[in-house]
């Protein structure tokens, strides 16, 4: 297994490379240029010409790329140019955001998709059946910006007067402060150095912050402001989840050794918990990996519609204001977290089915 994980770690170097390469050309083949869009169209020629020259991007850009991969591989992938501010900084601000987002969607898409396709393959050509499939089809069919915009408009507009109220925007309430567990725990640690990036991390992971602190007031505030665009980015995921696991059950439900299992007495709970869930698994596994993904790409609109300060909605200004670099920056490091996932879900393989081996 050690050496189908490096074997395999290897194998994505290409990929990472590929996709660096391809980010940085297509940033530059983005009509209008960086000078334009964040000096405004007034800006002269000449204020142009310093502007490109202080940014490098006046070299020739087979330059421009061999400059940069050798600062990627130094771990620095620039200062963005809109902010002036380097985009590791930027990055460690926003990216525990996405991740919280992205784990609380997955975990709903998961809980409810997979429970959902069992029934629906244990009631097979039923009403329940019908019913769980008219609901996935139509969840796979709501794109997520509108079903965002929907979901903003009847929880916080239609039942603004209800206890079913919820918030269309924001991380956390105005008035309501998220401590940070290193100041509460009060663990020293001098800010640029990596146990305080670390902790600093950490920490801008509201949920996880107020868990340890045990501050229930944040974590009921956080919650609330996380339905909304947890359920939005979640219903493609588990509309996939629920009809690829239904798809696997019916196919396990006919193998003949649940035909034995049941003909020998044993509980269908037993039967459908023990033996077919288990084998009808991987494809599972596989899909659900996948939606990583798709969990990202859907980051962009759903963090841009509920005014969420992660790396979806930073992704969308810089691309909007052409900083490269937060382009660049951001999108190498959604990529090494696709490629890391894939990887888990493959090794995850043999704890699922010991048959299987990595050679």
């Amino acid at each position: 297994m050690t050496q189908y994980t490096i074997r395999r770690i290897l194998y994505s170097i290409p990929v990472i490379f590929g996709i660096l390469l391809v980010t940085f050309v297509m940033a530059r083949a983005i009509p209008g240029d960086p000078c334009t869009a964040m000096l405004g169209e007034k800006a002269t020629q000449e204020i142009c010409e310093r502007f490109n020259h202080e940014q490098g991007f006046d070299k020739p850009v087979i330059v421009q790329f061999w400059i940069y991969m050798k600062s990627v591989f130094a771990g620095d992938f620039g200062n963005s140019i809109r902010y002036s501010r380097p985009v590791t900084k930027i990055l460690l601000e926003r990216l525990p955001t996405t991740i919280e987002l992205g784990l609380i969607a997955l975990f709903l898409a998961v809980i409810v998709g997979i429970p959902a396709g069992i029934i629906s393959a244990v009631h097979r050509n039923t009403p329940v059946d019908v019913g769980v499939m008219i609901a996935a089809n139509t969840g796979v069919s709501m794109p997520v910006y509108w079903l965002g915009l929907v979901l903003a408009y009847v929880f916080a507009l239609l039942l603004k007067d209800t206890p079913f109220w919820l918030p269309p925007s924001g991380r956390i309430s105005a008035g309501v402060s998220a401590i940070p567990f290193y100041e509460v725990f009060q663990w020293e640690a001098i800010e640029g150095t990596t146990k305080y990036t670390f902790m600093e991390f950490f920490a801008n992971m509201y949920v996880f912050n107020s868990i340890i602190t045990h501050d229930w007031v944040v974590l009921l505030d956080v919650i609330k402001h996380l339905i909304l665009p947890s359920v939005a980015l979640s219903t493609i995921p588990l509309a996939i989840i629920a009809r690829m696991t239904r798809s696997s059950m019916l196919e396990v439900l006919r193998q003949d050794y649940i035909r034995t299992a049941r003909a020998k007495g044993l509980f269908e709970r037993f039967v459908i918990l023990k033996h077919a869930l288990r084998n009808a698994l991987l494809p599972v596994i596989t899909i659900i990996g996948l939606q990583v993904g798709t969990l990202f790409a859907g980051a962009v609109l759903t963090e841009t519609i509920f005014g969420f300060a992660g790396v979806g909605r930073m992704l969308f200004e810089a691309i909007t204001a052409r900083d490269f670099p937060i382009v660049q920056g951001f999108t190498i490091v959604i990529a090494i977290g696709y490629v890391g996932v894939n990887l888990l879900v493959d090794l995850s393989y043999v704890f699922i089915d010991p048959r299987i081996r990595l050679d």
